[in-house]
């Protein structure tokens, strides 16, 4: 398995500076290799750069400048120059399938916080076996930066990033080969169905509450986003008041979201402890959250229909603060190291089904959180009775993954040819 490990740095104040220096000179390396493209595809009739052009050039750009990069890793310049190409396969995928295209921009100082070593002894080494008892990474032009090792790191070491969260400074391991700690078995199937009112509501009719952590800072939040707003925009140099509004609406939402990891791991630990398979709904929580299209009017140029944007902002408000992508995906992690099992199954009408008779039926759904069949009379908890749907698609789903795809390959099985 592959797993990360995020452990908090804790340099001195010259290693602090050497930290800041380095992020602000790979972001001068990314800045400059995507003017060097903008002015080749404007400039020479269309000429596109790729990555093994601009890789070439590192070396005379370390020669040229020895204090700003010929001080840092090869490697990390090189993984600069990657991220830059990737955000170019991004958008030229985008074209083509014709979604926005969001051509790369230039990085400021607030948005290039991570520097990658593609490989573990190439620039950056994780000492493992310290001698002090204190743990330390060592970085090129840097030395070596201790850290705070909260848990052991298991597995093999792949690739090191150094990352930088407000005024703190984290380094992130990926390792590979990371052995599984499965858990007993317990004999134990659930359902669960996302939801805003609960967080989670189970087959077993046990409900997980939805503590909206954004919805519970918003006054905090809008006053700190109110005096940011004040300061100009549009400035030749921030003033250290600006610095210092701004510092103060990224650290709310700092913790807002660790408020959120916090309450999703523990609710997929729970999750993972008690149960030997998890069914889940397929959720698209992007496009149940992107806002509905405009709908111009036809008799009226420049004026558009309603399209009930405002009644459903409150909704798609609350579900990106649940986090359901996130949580799902923290779950399958878990599930995965525990080897328990989980099963995503079609999410079409699991709350307008009956689990009784079967009848699905818009007005089966009175209400936000009751459920009334129009056909059989059973009345039930609406979260509850999604739940429990999820959990009956999930024998359909595992019929469907045991057969074979196609009808080549269900004669193959029997034994029979086509030929």
């Amino acid at each position: 398995m592959i797993r990360a490990y995020k452990f908090r740095l804790r340099p001195t104040v010259r290693q602090e500076a050497a930290l800041r220096a380095m992020l602000a000179d790979h972001r001068s390396l990314y800045n400059g290799a995507l003017q060097e493209r903008r002015d080749a595809y404007r400039h020479s009739s269309r000429t596109s750069i790729q990555y093994g052009q601009q890789s070439a050039q590192l070396k005379e750009i370390r020669t040229f400048d020895p204090e700003r990069q010929g001080r840092w890793s090869f490697s990390s310049q090189q993984a600069t120059l990657r991220r830059l190409n990737k955000a170019f396969a991004a958008f030229f995928r985008r074209v083509k399938t014709g979604k926005k295209p969001g051509y790369p921009r230039f990085k400021g100082a607030g948005h290039f916080d991570t520097v990658e070593f593609p490989k573990d002894g190439d620039g950056c080494r994780w000492d493992s076996t310290p001698n002090d008892a204190q743990t330390r990474v060592r970085l090129q032009g840097i030395g070596h930066v201790r850290v705070h090792q909260h848990r052991p790191v298991r597995g093999q070491v792949k690739t090191i990033s150094i990352k930088r969260e407000g005024k703190h400074w984290y380094v992130v391991l990926a390792c590979d080969r990371v052995p599984p700690e499965p858990l007993p078995a317990i004999r134990s199937i659930v359902g669960i169905d996302m939801g805003a009112a609960h967080f989670l509501t189970t087959s077993n009719g046990e409900h997980v509450h939805n503590p909206r952590f954004l919805a519970s800072s918003a006054e905090d939040l809008a006053a700190a986003q109110q005096h940011l707003s004040s300061f100009p925009r549009r400035t030749k140099r921030r003033t250290k008041k600006h610095r210092a509004a701004a510092r103060k609406v990224a650290k709310l939402h700092a913790k807002i979201r660790r408020q959120r990891l916090d309450h999703h791991h523990k609710a997929a630990n729970v999750l993972v402890a008690e149960h030997d398979m998890i069914v889940h709904e397929k959720l698209n929580t992007a496009g149940i959250a992107h806002a509905p299209a405009p709908k111009p009017d036809p008799a009226r140029p420049g004026v558009f229909l309603p399209n009930g944007a405002a009644a459903k902002a409150g909704l798609h408000r609350s579900i990106l603060d649940a986090g359901w992508g996130i949580f799902l995906g923290i779950l399958a992690q878990k599930a995965e190291s525990a080897a328990r099992r989980m099963i995503p199954v079609n999410a079409r009408n699991t709350s307008r089904t009956c689990p009784e008779c079967g009848h699905v039926a818009k007005e089966n759904r009175t209400t936000q959180a009751m459920f009334a069949c129009v056909s059989c009379g059973f009345v039930a908890n609406a979260d509850h009775v999604g739940a429990l749907n999820v959990l009956h698609r999930a024998g359909l789903a595992l019929c469907d993954a045991a057969q074979p795809a196609t009808q080549e390959a269900r004669d193959a099985s029997r034994g029979w040819s086509h030929e």
